[in-house]
């Protein structure tokens, strides 16, 4: 199967290069996203060109795709979901949640000169990066992208019903299955509370099980990709 793998904020495309290799020896074909703003040096990229991106690939595609957000990156899987229906297999969310219908894609951070950079490692203390040691740490700063301006604060727009239908797989790394089951059933994440087909895959794992957990995430994938 044909699986679209969208890396979330300060990632570039070869933050799934551990994991396409593994998924490649399990049969599939993997295929990396290159996200506008983030790999491509354009700090003028808007969340419409980063969905169109997600777009293209999957209209690229042979059959239905298994579409993979990270992160922030869930959003542009819901995103996919939503714009084609009828082309998704199953979203797969790791580590996050789609925003909802006119919130802002990631506003989480300070910009800064039209860009949102890296803001260290304080904000993600505790579980999101207890597996990383020092030398990890540094990689990951060294190679962050800021994520552009109109990237970051470009408002989500979800319009068709039909995406809730599209099977959704929520990969559980520095929070919990039964935590993640806690927060949509309060209601803190509608999209989730609407989908019909919703499962739950648990990763001991920090936030970013892609460097730290790549054959297990795969291995995880692969799972998620067979036939209920």
């Amino acid at each position: 199967m044909d699986m679209l793998l969208i890396a979330g904020l300060w990632l570039d495309g070869s933050a799934w290069d551990d994991v396409a290799s593994e998924l490649r020896s399990l049969g599939h074909r993997p295929v990396p996203v290159t996200l506008p703003g983030q790999g491509d040096g354009s700090a003028s990229a808007t969340l419409d060109d980063q969905v169109a991106a997600v777009l293209t690939a999957v209209d690229s595609a042979s059959g239905k795709v298994m579409v993979v957000g990270h992160s922030a990156a869930c959003t542009l899987a819901w995103l996919a979901a939503d714009a084609r229906p009828e082309k998704i297999s199953k979203a797969v969310l790791i580590g996050g949640f789609p925003a909802a219908d006119g919130k802002a894609y990631a506003d989480f951070f300070e910009l800064r000169d039209g860009v949102m950079p890296f803001p260290g490692w304080a904000p993600f203390e505790g579980h999101d990066s207890a597996d990383l040691d020092e030398e990890a740490r540094r990689a990951f700063a060294d190679a962050a992208l800021p994520v552009p301006e109109g990237v970051a604060t470009g408002i989500v727009r979800l319009t068709d019903e039909r995406r809730f239908e599209v099977p959704v797989a929520i990969v559980c790394p520095e929070f919990t299955p039964a935590e993640a089951k806690e927060w949509i059933n309060a209601g803190d994440v509608a999209e989730l509370g609407k989908v019909k087909h919703l499962d739950f895959i648990d990763i001991d794992s920090g936030h970013w099980p892609m460097h730290t957990k790549p054959a297990e995430l795969a291995r995880l994938l692969a799972a998620a990709a067979e036939p209920a």
